[in-house]
């Protein structure tokens, strides 16, 4: 039977009937951060007032004036939890109160997630220097993705050089913090190479909470006769000091990654793309003492993809494509473990621009054992004017259980061998109003309903953590965003989020996870240039997980663009706010980062 879905959504293709060009005038274009997406919540790129699901786009255009890292980015949507156990080093992502394991982590569409522990899905292994873009998705992307797309998706778009440049940056903060960083590019006709780089470390604001990042990174690209080739190279490793991370223990963490990843086209309709991935994870309980207890774990991925599309009319299209994953892993703790998935899809897609959109599709997936795993989605939209835009959307996801979840036995946290997979069913519901020149408003109801979730419980605080399928767990909420171009090269972007999610069928048990979520979220930020010319970021943000009390943070950064140079100024937590994002995990109170970008660009 679900064979049979994917061969009829191939099949409408044939049976579609020709539809007259009704576009409208053209419209005032929307703010540049907004102008298009690519690959992520679609099968190709299209204009970001055409897609059908909730993506987020925020560039970063590699400048070290607005963003430091991957939270800085991330934060800037509401609906994004990030739960930080230090800045800089280790960090869970959740979208729309998913766990962290339930947030696939692209880069180009490919896939990063860890097979060992969603705990490592942001120890990405290349600088934040090489991304140009970052989008999310909200909602499941199962039908495209695979495993794990159940929250929503991140996708880091990585810059492809137009200029030859060389950009060198250096800075200095509170908490004994040292970073250096740089990009050197190379540009020609039918060749292009991107060296970028990073390297941080700090003291620690409190007693073993130091840390050392380095990564680097290399992208080429070149044209042939088939398409632009492109391959990225980067390596990555970050030792820091883990004090209180996984209990009340002075721990130490040293993470290790490797990637490297091809992208090919052949023609104009077919993608080819391979990926190869290792990531290494030494974790010792006391720092000063290895021998009491140290583990060593070792993953490596494989995947492979080939994509393509058939036009079959001006307006509609057919994709369908193959993708496999071989995942392993070697660790003193979890054991020696492999296994594999393939998957096949199709897509039905029909558009007329500012009308309507309409997307049906569906995925097989097969995994070792013989088991398969379904996942259809459904959405669409429909312009009532040509500022009003109503869109919806029904698909369902599924996430296989981390190495940890299924072998990992420590004194306090216990796995389990026998868990099933996770499922989950997502709705959504919303409008897009553009209400004045520049000015687009977004509002999105959406529910979902999480079948067989991977959570630790325990029936009494004296007893060890044990890996648990829950039922009956669901969420619905609430978001709202404004992004406002305003003159004099001023932006503003408002968003919230809103949430409530139904309990679990514990049977009186403590949940570890799947109860720390955001019941509301907000942020503001407002882009300006300044008198004198300065560019300007200043952001506010306010957070209250269930159970707790809100926090706000407030931060501001600063910079001035001169020929060759841009001094800036980084300023974080501006109200000294004391906080956890990680239940036990204390956070920085006021920091600061002052640095110099020096820059050379060929004319």
């Amino acid at each position: 039977m679900r064979t049979i879905v994917i061969i009829l959504i191939l099949g409408c293709g044939a049976l579609a009937q020709k539809v007259p060009n009704t576009n409208p005038p053209s419209q005032p274009t929307l703010p540049r951060n907004e102008e298009k997406i690519v690959v992520t919540g679609s099968y190709d790129v299209v204009p970001m007032e055409e897609a059908n699901r909730s993506v987020s786009t925020i560039e970063v255009d590699q400048s070290p004036t607005s963003y430091r890292n991957w939270v800085d980015v991330l934060k800037q949507d509401s609906s994004v939890d990030v739960q930080q156990r230090a800045p800089g080093t280790q960090a869970d992502l959740s979208i729309r109160g998913s766990t962290f394991g339930q947030t696939l982590i692209l880069v180009n569409g490919l896939r990063l997630n860890d097979a060992q522990t969603g705990h490592n899905n942001l120890d990405i292994p290349f600088p934040f220097e090489s991304v140009q873009r970052v989008e999310v998705l909200r909602g499941s992307g199962s039908t495209l993705y695979g495993s794990d797309a159940m929250g929503g998706v991140v996708n880091f778009i990585t810059a492809v050089p137009e200029t030859t440049e060389i950009r060198l940056a250096a800075g200095i903060g509170n908490w004994g913090t040292n970073q250096q960083s740089g990009a050197l590019t190379l540009a020609r006709k039918r060749f292009s190479e991107q060296l970028t780089f990073v390297r941080e470390l700090s003291t620690g604001f409190i007693e073993n909470r130091d840390y050392r990042n380095f990564a680097l990174a290399s992208e080429t690209a070149i044209k042939t006769p088939l398409g632009r080739s492109d391959i990225l190279l980067g390596i990555s490793d970050r030792p820091f000091g883990a004090q209180g991370f996984y209990g009340n223990y002075p721990s130490w963490e040293r993470t290790k990654g490797w990637l490297a990843a091809w992208t090919q086209p052949i023609g104009m309709q077919t993608t080819a793309s391979f990926a190869y991935r290792r990531h290494t994870d030494q974790f010792v309980l006391i720092r000063d003492k290895p021998s009491v207890y140290e583990n060593n774990h070792v993953s490596q991925e494989y995947q492979a993809s080939l994509r393509r599309f058939e036009r079959v009319h001006e307006n509609m299209r057919v994709y369908y494509g193959v993708d496999g994953l071989r995942e392993s892993i070697d660790s003193s703790n979890l054991g020696r473990h492999q296994r594999d998935q393939a998957g096949v899809y199709a897509s039905f897609d029909a558009r007329a621009l500012r009308r309507f959109s309409f997307n049906a599709g569906a995925r097989e997936e097969l995994y070792t054992g013989g088991r398969q795993v379904f996942s259809p989605s459904v959405s669409g939209a429909y312009w009532v004017r040509s500022n009003v835009k109503l869109r919806g959307s029904v698909s369902n996801a599924f996430r296989l259980p981390s190495y940890t979840d299924l072998y990992y036995t420590d004194p306090v946290n216990l796995g389990n061998p026998n868990l099933r997979p996770e499922s989950a069913w997502s709705y959504e519901g919303g409008v897009q109003l553009s209400l004045l020149r520049g000015m687009v408003v977004d509002a999105v109801v959406f529910h979902r309903r999480d079948h067989d979730v991977i959570d630790y419980v325990r029936s009494d605080p004296s007893m060890p953590w044990m890996a648990q399928n829950v039922q009956n767990l669901a969420f619905t909420g609430f978001e709202a965003s404004v992004r406002w171009q305003l003159p004099r090269q001023q932006r503003i972007e408002l968003s919230y989020t809103g949430m409530h999610g139904s309990e679990a069928s514990l049977n009186g048990l403590q949940s570890k996870y799947v109860l720390n979520y955001p019941v509301n979220s907000g942020t503001a930020t407002w882009w300006s240039r300044v008198p004198g010319g300065f560019d300007s970021r200043f952001r506010v943000a306010a957070l209250q997980r269930v159970g707790s009390g809100s926090y706000p943070l407030v931060e501001w950064s600063v910079a001035r663009d001169f020929r060759y140079v841009k001094p800036y100024l980084q300023l974080t937590n501006l109200t000294d706010t004391k906080y956890q994002e990680i239940p036990g995990v204390p956070l920085p109170g006021r920091g600061f980062i002052a640095g110099l970008e020096v820059r050379w660009k060929a004319k």
